[in-house]
């Protein structure tokens, strides 16, 4: 009996096992430590146990408090301020459903007149302006087409096995092919189109306290190519950008963009030209192609399911503490409204989020069964005049 028990003892300790004797004592193997009074044994579990829920709870405040951007996402009355004397009312309503406690701003314009018909936080819309991130791109598109720099079917090198048009290149908001463009063209190519869509100028007609952006007088540092996928030096207001996707809404007249106010203004309402866009004409049906792309499959996708065609362009990139989330779009029925919708905040605001609210605010329109325009907003025959 006493040889089976110290053969079972050794056997424990070769394997590790803990083996009571029956003096009570324990008997150590090899795989277990090595035993401390029991006092000190919790006394050590406690401490760890505090290092473990101090360093979780570290964590977790790290987590919660720190961020890139240090501008909120959210505004409870973004459009508490506004003057809205002239504005139409159900344009407005269905702007501010849309647009709810997020920190932005809608513009909504009649692209045949230039008409504003409303504003959601006019202080951000026309005093202020912003990096214009992709939605730059229809710009370069433009401009690469009428210079025969590329063809509607040209497929530029994306990747190591991929190629695409501009047609997917607008779609899915592709960086690699528009900053390989915009170094085909060059600065003063792109410089020159930019004008040509009135940036750097004011976009408006008499509108008080309007900012009129910046358009640089040189290709950034890093190249030509961040500016043109990315917009790099490039500052916008969301009215400027209302003014360009007017343009190519309606096939290539860029308007001043007025905001009447008074019944007298309403009744008097004269649209201004502010410049033929003809050498584009031809070549504004490739872009609207792209736009419908991005609303169909591509970025612009969370715009879908409004009811109405819509086209646009996403935009989504990162400034002075900031995220900034740009769509710009326009209805293809009847009638027609340019709507920017422009995001600012942290990580909820980007391209994508702004054309949902885009797509809410033509699904609100469509469903509050909104009339046409009014007669005086609608462009009378022979009666816009062309100006510098």
């Amino acid at each position: 009996m006493k040889k089976i028990a110290v053969a079972a003892v050794l056997l424990s300790c070769l394997l590790g096992f803990d083996l009571p004797f029956p003096g009570g004592t324990i008997a150590t193997g090899y795989a277990a430590p090595a035993a401390s009074p029991p006092g000190v044994t919790q006394t050590r579990h406690r401490r760890r146990r505090r290092i473990i829920r101090h360093s979780r709870r570290r964590r977790r405040v790290v987590r919660r408090t720190w961020s890139p951007w240090n501008v909120s996402s959210y505004d409870d009355h973004p459009g508490a301020g506004d003057n809205t004397e002239g504005e139409d009312p159900a344009v407005r309503q269905a702007a501010i459903a849309a647009l709810g406690n997020w920190n932005g701003t809608i513009v909504v314009v009649n692209p045949h007149t230039g008409r504003i018909l409303a504003i959601v936080n006019q202080k951000l819309a026309i005093s202020s302006a912003f990096r214009p991130c992709s939605t730059f791109k229809p710009i370069v598109a433009l401009a690469g087409l009428n210079r025969g720099v590329i063809s509607p079917s040209t497929r530029l090198r994306v990747g190591r096995r991929w190629h695409i048009d501009v047609t997917e290149a607008l779609a899915h908001s592709n960086n690699q092919f528009f900053f390989r463009l915009g170094e085909m063209l060059g600065f003063r190519t792109l410089s020159g189109y930019a004008q040509d869509f009135g940036l750097g100028r004011k976009a408006g007609w008499d509108i008080p306290e309007e900012s009129p952006g910046e358009f640089p007088d040189a290709a950034p540092a890093d190249g030509v190519g961040n500016l043109a996928y990315l917009g790099e030096g490039i500052e916008v207001t969301p009215l400027q950008m209302a003014a360009v996707v007017s343009a190519i809404a309606n096939g290539g007249t860029l308007y001043y963009l007025q905001h009447p106010r008074t019944p007298e203004e309403i009744e008097n309402f004269q649209p201004r030209v502010r410049r033929q866009l003809t050498h584009l004409s031809a070549h504004i049906p490739e872009v609207r192609a792209g736009m419908a792309a991005a609303v169909r499959y591509g970025t612009a996708r969370l715009a879908n399911g409004a009811g109405t065609d819509i086209l646009g362009k996403t935009g989504t990139c990162s400034e002075d503490g900031a995220r900034l989330g740009w769509f710009d779009s326009y209805s293809a029925e009847h009638p027609k409204y340019v709507v920017v919708v422009l995001l600012r905040g942290g990580r909820p605001m980007f391209g994508p989020h702004a054309a949902e609210i885009a797509g809410r605010f033509y699904q609100v329109l469509r469903e509050t069964g909104h009339p046409e325009v009014q007669a005086s907003g609608t462009e009378p025959a022979g009666h816009a005049s062309q100006l510098p």
